[in-house]
């Protein structure tokens, strides 16, 4: 049973450090605002371009956070356990994988290409899209850069960061996408492509700030983190590897669900993917909430695992899930109300504003699916367990979402709504299979805590929670 001030006092800290990656979410998630509000009112063609474009380059997003995703709950429990002599060492090794990482996106972004003629996207697209992604590739070394900074920060409690820089992010994209998509400021007009050169240069500019901030900040002083700094070494890289890589496949299954579906719904025409651009748009940005949510309770719970205190681990799941729970009544409610007006602000065409708001309205149903599977997701990786709940995101998001959206969209004749239906079902499915499996491990971790100290070992029990 959850002790009440235990609760109440999980429930401050969440929402304490979920405030500003809630903001910082948001704020990241309005650069893709701008692009796409700028894109609406360069032209329908640009529009869509983007709205492909961006569906691949989120590829790179889950790729990047999926496998840096580790860091968070590693450097938490390092912390919560008072063993902070290790933490440079393991960023050291971190950042070794980001690199890595970036340097493979950026050689697959160039070759997009091949993806989307696979994907038989609308042809009149294909050639702009390509050109959009080329030009924001030089940013995917920049990109996992800045990830691994900002959940290193993440890690250690300090969300403030993640608020800064991406502020910086929309201070910097905002002029410099209008000047190079509309051709203003003494610079030449590049349409979509311009979105995607500015993207790439404003990703860089987050993370050499952000690097110059760690480096810098007296918060981190002590980690010595330059004098802590480490050639590759397998055995910490297999770890983070150990958990980043299920937590890489558990975030694809959901993020390629709705990058695929977005492509398929490009077989559609310039309209359809104008209205999914505009809808899935306003839809990641009410996710962005749930998100900064999930990302604080997985700090608590990590945490509170390096800490040996299974009663806090309980606390700190529960606190999130409640306030992700209020913050989708909300998200639910304004989309439910206000979808003409919303859709209204993208762009000026009647025919894609309709098709956009009749889309939220089905965004809207799925709120509460959306915040409850990603915090319950996010507990999970605060305990270091991935691998199961990545079995069961596969199952829920293709097996179920993706056939009946499939189903739907092309069998049915229901056009870009009938993928829509399936996205539902899949969040739906996600959200059953990943409570159970948190309520499963928080009461298997909370009975083996409690036995007598000759009768567990702790840090063996706090390890097995990965399997």
């Amino acid at each position: 049973m959850l002790g009440t001030r235990q609760f109440r006092g999980e429930l401050g800290e969440v929402a304490r450090l979920a405030l500003p990656l809630v903001v910082g979410q948001l704020l990241a998630m309005l650069m893709n605002v701008i692009d796409t509000v700028l894109g609406g009112h360069h032209g329908a063609h640009t529009l869509a371009v983007i709205a492909v474009g961006s569906a691949v380059w989120s590829l790179v997003l889950i790729c990047c956070i999926g496998l840096l995703f580790a860091i968070p709950p590693n450097v938490a429990q390092r912390d919560g356990a008072g063993r902070r002599d290790e933490i440079a060492p393991l960023f050291s090794q971190a950042l070794w994988i980001a690199w890595a990482i970036g340097l493979v996106l950026l050689v697959a972004l160039r070759s997009a290409g091949t993806l989307l003629d696979a994907m038989q996207v609308d042809a009149s697209l294909r050639a702009d899209t390509a050109a959009f992604l080329r030009a924001a590739s030089w940013g995917a070394p920049a990109l996992a850069s800045f990830f691994a900074l900002r959940f290193f920060c993440e890690g250690l409690g300090y969300a403030r960061a993640t608020l800064y820089f991406s502020l910086l992010g929309v201070l910097a994209l905002l002029p410099l996408g209008y000047a190079l998509i509309f051709g203003r400021f003494g610079f030449a007009e590049h349409g979509a492509v311009g979105a995607g050169m500015a993207l790439a240069f404003t990703v860089w500019l987050q993370a050499i700030a952000m690097a110059l901030f760690v480096l810098r900040h007296p918060r981190f002083a002590d980690l010595h983190l330059l004098r802590g700094f480490t050639w590759p070494r397998w055995q910490v890289i297999r770890e983070l590897l150990g958990l980043g890589l299920p937590i890489a496949f558990m975030i694809l299954m959901e993020g390629s669900l709705f990058v695929v579906a977005a492509l398929l719904i490009g077989s559609l025409g310039a309209n359809a993917v104008a209205s999914h651009q505009i809808a899935i748009n306003v839809a990641s940005v009410t996710f962005m909430v749930p998100l900064g949510i999930g990302m604080a309770t997985t700090v608590r719970v990590g945490h509170a695992v390096g800490a040996g205190d299974a009663a806090r681990m309980r606390a700190a799941a529960a606190a999130g899930l409640l306030l992700a729970l209020a913050a989708q009544l909300l998200s639910a409610t304004s989309l439910a109300l206000f979808a003409a007006p919303i859709a209204a602000l993208y762009t000026g065409d009647v025919v894609v504003a309709g098709l956009a708001a009749q889309l939220m309205l089905l965004a809207a149903v799925f709120q509460f699916s959306d915040g409850l599977q990603v915090v319950a997701a996010s507990a999970l990786r605060g305990l270091k367990d991935a691998r199961v709940p990545a079995l069961l995101t596969a199952i829920a998001y293709w097996g179920i979402g993706m056939t009946l959206g499939w189903y739907c969209t092309f069998r049915l004749g229901r056009g870009a709504p009938g993928m829509w239906l399936g996205l539902i079902a899949g969040l739906t499915a996600a959200a059953t299979l990943l409570l159970a499996r948190l309520w499963l491990r928080l009461r298997a971790l909370g009975r083996t805590l409690s036995l007598p100290a000759d009768a567990a070992d702790p840090a063996a029990v706090l390890e097995s929670a990965g399997h």
